[in-house]
C-alpha cells in the first residue's frame, strides 16, 4: 500500500470483506498483466524538507525570471508593474480559497468583488455589459465568435492576420468543432488588408474580429473597418489592450460590438505564462447569448444592497446542449485582482500609464533608428510594441542579448510571418530611460 495512506492492516481487511474480494489485487483483476509495472516504481529514497527546499531551489536557478533580467518582450504577456496591494488583498481567505458561487446568495463578498470589477470593465471598454471573465484572451476570442455565429445564425468569422497568432490558433480549434468558417484576412504593411476584407465580407459572415492595438503594435484605423462591417449587417469584435485604452478611443466609441482581451495587464504577474484572464464585455442587444457569468444588483427584503448572478441560462444552470457556452470555471481570483488594480490606480493612474508606455515605446524606437543599424518594419502609429529589421538573425541577437541580462522582442518569423530578421519589441511602464538606453547601445554594438 502506499506509504500516505493511513490505513492499517485491519482497515484493509474490514473494507475488502464488506465488498466482497480477498485482497487489494484483486480490485485490479481487469488490468491486463502485461500493462502492469510489477516493481516500485524507480524514484529516489526520501528527502527532508531543508533538503527538497535545496533541490526545488537549484531548480528555479536555472530559469531567469524579470527580477534578474530586463524584459522588452511583449507579443501577448506584458511586464506591468503590479501594486504590492493586490498580492495582499486576494491572497486573503475568502477570496483565495472560493471557488464557483453555486449559491450565490452567501457568497456576497464574492459578487460585489465581481460587480465592481464588471462595472469598471464597462468603464474602460465603453460597452454596456461585461461577464465575470474567460479564461484567458484567446478563449474569449473564440467565445466571442461563436456569440457572434449564433446570434446572427450566420457561419462564417473573418479574422485579421494582425491578430495574436495564439488567438488565431484557438479560434481554429474551437469553431473546427462548432462547423464554423473562419477565413483569415490578410495584412498589408502591418495593418489589416481593407480591400481583403471587402471582397471577403457576404451575407454569411457572423463577424470581423480585430486586435487594437494589433499584434505588431500598430494602431489600426478601425474606423473604415467598422463602416465595412456593419454595412454587411456583420458584428464587429475587437481584441484590445486593456492598459492602451487609458489614452486610445475605447471600442464602444469606435462602435464595437464586442470588446474582448488578455486581461493579464490587469494586476497579473506573467508567471511563465499563466494563470491569465480573458475579458468579454458586450452592448446590450447580445447580453442575454454572452458566456460565463454576470453579476446583478438588487435589494434584499430588508431593502439592503445585494448582488445576484443575473440572466443565467449558462451550463450549470440549463441543459447542456442548449447553454449560451459551456465554460465551467471561470478566472474570479484574477477577475477581483484586476478590479483592485483599477481600483488602486484609478482614471488618471491608468491615463498617465498608457502614457508612459507611448512615450517610453516612441522614445526606444527613435533611439534605435538613430543608430543607423536599425531600420522600421513598418511607418504606422504604435502603442508600447514596434517591430524592427535588423542586419542578423533576431535568435542570434536575443541570445547575446541575454548574455547581457535583456530579454530581447520577439521574433517574427516564429508566428509564420514572411518578416525575414524582424524583432517585435515591448516598452512598459516598468523600463527606465536608462534600461532603454542600455538596450540601445547593446544592440548597436552586437
Amino acid at each position: 500500500m502506499h506509504p500516505y495512506m493511513p490505513n492499517t492492516d485491519k482497515d484493509i481487511k474490514e473494507m475488502l470483506q464488506t465488498i466482497g474480494v480477498n485482497s487489494v489485487e484483486e480490485l485490479f483483476k481487469d488490468v491486463p498483466e502485461e500493462v502492469k509495472l510489477n516493481r516500485e516504481l524507480n524514484l529516489p529514497n526520501s528527502f527532508s524538507e531543508i533538503e527538497v527546499r535545496k533541490i526545488i531551489g537549484d531548480i528555479v536557478k536555472k530559469n531567469k525570471s524579470t527580477e534578474d533580467i530586463t524584459c522588452f518582450l511583449g507579443a501577448g504577456a506584458y511586464d506591468h508593474y503590479v501594486p504590492s496591494v493586490i498580492k495582499h488583498l486576494v491572497g486573503r481567505s475568502e477570496f483565495y480559497t472560493a471557488y464557483t458561487p453555486y449559491q450565490p446568495e452567501i457568497s456576497q463578498g464574492t459578487l460585489q468583488g465581481v460587480f465592481e470589477y464588471q462595472t469598471m470593465l464597462c468603464n474602460l471598454t465603453g460597452m454596456e455589459v461585461s461577464n465575470v471573465s474567460m479564461y484567458d484572451g484567446p478563449t474569449a476570442g473564440a467565445e466571442a465568435a461563436i456569440l457572434a455565429s449564433t446570434s446572427s445564425k450566420r457561419k462564417t468569422i473573418l479574422v485579421s492576420k494582425t491578430v495574436n497568432p495564439e488567438t488565431r490558433k484557438v479560434l481554429k480549434t474551437y469553431l473546427k468543432f462548432r462547423d464554423i468558417n473562419l477565413v483569415e484576412i490578410e495584412e498589408k504593411e502591418g495593418v489589416t488588408d481593407l480591400e481583403c476584407l471587402e471582397k471577403n465580407l457576404n451575407n454569411e459572415v457572423a463577424a470581423v474580429l480585430i486586435q487594437y492595438p494589433n499584434f505588431f503594435g500598430i494602431i489600426e484605423e478601425v474606423k473604415d473597418i467598422e463602416r465595412v462591417t456593419h454595412l454587411n449587417k456583420s458584428l464587429l469584435i475587437m481584441s484590445v489592450d486593456p492598459i492602451s485604452l487609458g489614452i486610445l478611443k475605447s471600442p464602444g466609441e469606435l462602435g464595437a460590438d464586442i470588446a474582448i482581451g488578455e486581461g493579464q495587464a490587469l494586476g497579473g504577474n506573467m508567471n511563465f505564462g499563466g494563470p491569465a484572464l480573458g475579458f468579454m464585455a458586450v452592448n446590450s442587444k447580445l447580453m442575454r447569448k454572452m458566456p460565463g457569468r454576470i453579476v446583478g444588483e438588487t435589494v434584499d427584503i430588508e431593502g439592503k444592497r445585494a448582488f445576484v448572478l443575473t440572466l443565467q441560462a449558462r451550463e450549470q444552470h440549463i441543459r447542456r446542449e442548449k447553454a449560451t457556452s459551456n465554460i465551467c470555471s471561470d478566472q474570479t481570483l484574477n477577475s477581483i485582482a484586476a478590479a483592485i488594480y483599477l481600483a488602486t490606480l484609478g482614471k488618471k493612474g491608468i491615463k498617465e500609464l498608457a502614457a508612459q508606455c507611448l512615450q517610453k515605446s516612441h522614445y526606444a524606437y527613435n533611439e534605435l533608428l538613430k543608430t543607423g543599424k536599425f531600420k522600421p518594419l513598418f511607418n504606422k502609429p504604435f502603442f508600447k510594441e514596434f517591430a524592427i529589421k535588423l542586419e542578423k538573425p533576431v535568435d542570434e541577437i536575443n541570445n547575446k542579448l541575454l548574455e547581457k541580462g535583456i530579454l530581447g522582442g520577439y521574433n517574427l518569423e516564429k508566428a509564420n510571418y514572411d518578416y525575414k530578421n524582424s524583432m517585435l519589441l515591448c516598452v512598459t511602464e516598468q523600463r527606465s530611460k536608462e534600461d532603454i538606453d542600455r538596450l540601445v547601445k547593446t544592440m548597436e554594438v552586437i
